[in-house]
């Protein structure tokens, strides 16, 4: 007989030497074979695991030392405080992303029912965050892979969150001439031969490589946002912490304005932002003119 107590310390134990938050991910997959939250561990240790229990959590265990993310393996994930379903269809939401969230809800702070797209939408976590933030706005969500899509409408739906409208198509293709107050965007940015793809082996490599030098999509968004934004609208995009200065340069050959880039938790630079030029005030003629 295994205690859920003892399950837990040699989970740790083994998932230590493979991964950097081997407590939590013990913890998560805990939790999920005994479907519970991980806050219910602690108030049961003495329990006592059945044999199904714990054949389950050993292929887990053995399925996470071979690099399989934790989210796939439980099917969910935490993003701005909202379960999300997630599979391998879609990116792992990372809390770095948190950061595109908050610099659209500072932007969009004086903005009364905004008009928001998000680009390469995934599971929907920027998205979804931005409609429960402001209910009041219209969210359109594009993604070029119908199977995320679906993943994000089931999160949606089961959110209750009714304000996001998604699309399937390649960027702003399937929005038309339409024009948003803010465009949020967490698209791929990793180079095509770039090592880090190895640590991401499971996931959706098309959501995360991008040509040479990984700023493919970004240059995309960057010169097709200008027409796609109402005047004065932001453009805010995830990259790479080595792309700051290049994702600038980009925003500023496209017309930007009040270009800046931000800094995670980790202190890197994660996501850039732009302000598209407002439109210029008509001059006004004078009497006799």
């Amino acid at each position: 007989m295994t205690r859920a107590a003892d399950a837990l310390v040699a989970l740790r134990e083994r998932l230590a030497a493979v991964s950097p938050s081997a407590a939590l991910d013990a913890e998560l997959l805990l939790a999920h074979v005994l479907g519970q939250n991980r806050a219910a561990l602690a108030s049961d240790p003495a329990r006592v695991l059945s044999h199904a229990q714990t054949d389950a959590l050993s292929s887990l265990m053995r399925r996470r030392i071979g690099g399989e993310p934790v989210a796939y393996l439980i099917g969910r994930r935490e993003f701005w405080s909202l379960d999300l379903e997630v599979t391998p269809e879609v990116l792992v939401p990372r809390p770095e992303s948190e950061l595109l969230v908050q610099l659209a809800i500072d932007e969009l702070a004086a903005v009364a029912r905004p008009t928001v797209l998000d680009l390469g939408t995934g599971s929907g976590a920027i998205a979804l965050a931005l409609a429960r933030e402001r209910p009041d706005a219209t969210v359109t969500a594009v993604d070029a892979s119908p199977a995320a899509l679906a993943v994000a409408a089931r999160n949606a739906e089961r959110l209750h969150i009714c304000n996001v409208t998604f699309l399937t198509g390649s960027w702003y293709g399937p929005v038309g001439a339409a024009q948003f107050d803010a465009i949020v965007s967490n698209p791929p940015y990793v180079a095509d031969q770039d090592s880090a793809l190895g640590a991401l082996a499971f996931e959706p490599r098309l959501a995360l490589a991008a040509g040479a030098d990984g700023l493919d999509a970004l240059q995309l968004i960057c010169a097709g946002a200008p027409v796609k934004l109402t005047a004065g609208g932001v453009l805010i995009v995830e990259h790479g912490a080595t792309q700051g200065a290049a994702v600038r340069a980009l925003m500023s050959q496209s017309g930007f304005e009040r270009v800046a880039t931000h800094c995670d938790l980790a202190g890197l630079e994660r996501a850039t932002r732009g302000n598209s030029a407002r439109l210029a005030l008509e001059s006004t003629s004078g009497p006799g003119e």
